[in-house]
C-alpha cells in the first residue's frame, strides 16, 4: 500500500473510533483517559523512546489536537512540531484553494471553438465568444477562446479588426479631447479644455 494510502487509511481508523467515543459515556470515557495517561507516564519516567511517527500519525494529531488544550498532553513530540505540524496543514489547504490560473474548459467546448473558428476565418475570438454566450449561454472569455483558435496561415487577415484599422475607417468621426492646467507668467491657474478632429487635427473646441 502507498504512503499516501496507508495515511488516509490511518486518518479515517482515528476519525471511526472519535466518532465510535461519542457514544460511550463520559464517565468512561474519563476512566480510559485516566489509565492511558498513567501508562503513559509510566513509559515517560522509564525513559523509553517512541518510533518516529508517520504520516497517518503526523495527521491524526495535527487535526484532533484542535479539539483540546494539548500542551500538558501530547509528550511524543514537542510542541512546537504540533504547531508547525498546523500551519503546514493551513498552508496545503489555502494552496489547494487558490490554485493559479483559470479550470480547463471542456474538450467539446475547445472543439467547438476550433471549428467556428475554422468554419468562419473572418471571425475573431470576440465575435466566437458573443456567439457562444448568445446562441448557446456558454459564457466564456475571449483570451480562452483565443488560445484554443487554430493557428492562423502566414499571410492571412485577421478576423478581428485592429486599432489602427478602426482608427483609419472612422477619423472624421473621432473627436479627441484633452483637458490640462496651465500657470501663466503672473501664476495664475488656467484651466484648459480642448476638442480637435481625429482626422483634420482641427481645433473643434477650445475652453
Amino acid at each position: 500500500m502507498l504512503p499516501l494510502a496507508r495515511a488516509i487509511v490511518g486518518v479515517a481508523r482515528d476519525f471511526l473510533r472519535l466518532v465510535v467515543s461519542f457514544l460511550r459515556s463520559s464517565c468512561a470515557l474519563r476512566a480510559e483517559n485516566l489509565v492511558l495517561r498513567k501508562q503513559l507516564a509510566t513509559y515517560i519516567e522509564r525513559g523509553i523512546k517512541p518510533r518516529r511517527v508517520d504520516h497517518a500519525t503526523r495527521v491524526g494529531l495535527a487535526l484532533f489536537t484542535r479539539l483540546f488544550d494539548w500542551r500538558d498532553t501530547v509528550v511524543i513530540v514537542r510542541p512546537a512540531t504540533i504547531v508547525r505540524w498546523h500551519r503546514m496543514g493551513w498552508r496545503i489547504f489555502w494552496r489547494w484553494r487558490c490554485r493559479a490560473g483559470r479550470p480547463p474548459i471542456p474538450p467539446e467546448l475547445r472543439h467547438l471553438i476550433r471549428r467556428m473558428a475554422t468554419e468562419n476565418p473572418l471571425w475573431g475570438e470576440e465575435r466566437i465568444a458573443n456567439e457562444l454566450l448568445v446562441k448557446l449561454g456558454i459564457r466564456v472569455s475571449p483570451r480562452t477562446v483565443g488560445r484554443y483558435m487554430p493557428k492562423r496561415p502566414p499571410g492571412q487577415p485577421r478576423g478581428d479588426q485592429r486599432w489602427s484599422t478602426f482608427l483609419k475607417n472612422h477619423a472624421k468621426a473621432i473627436l479627441a479631447c484633452d483637458f490640462f492646467v496651465a500657470v501663466t507668467a503672473g501664476f495664475r491657474m488656467l484651466y484648459v479644455f480642448v476638442v480637435i478632429e481625429h482626422g483634420t487635427r482641427r481645433l473643434a473646441h477650445v475652453t
